[in-house]
């Protein structure tokens, strides 16, 4: 998988999630890829003051990116 498949694996990922946050006032963008392995994001809206926006950053949001690109190895909230 080249770089731009990732790419777009991840934003399909993120589309998966996207409707989750926006129920609860929030969102999620994309910040960058690192290595391959490494995926940056930014919570926004009500999820940035949120106690279980960790929580869900790591069940919700790394294990759905991992399901589209496996090779993935953590993501990481950027505030």
């Amino acid at each position: 998988m080249n770089s731009d498949e990732l790419k777009i694996n991840i934003e399909k990922a993120l589309e998966e999630i996207r409707p989750f946050l926006q129920s609860d006032g929030g969102d999620i963008e994309l910040i960058s890829i690192d290595n391959d392995t490494s995926v940056k994001v930014r919570l926004q809206g009500a999820c940035v003051g949120c106690s279980v926006n960790q929580m869900t950053l790591k069940s919700g949001v790394e294990m759905t990116i991992k399901k589209y690109a496996p090779q993935i190895e953590e993501v990481i909230n950027i505030d």
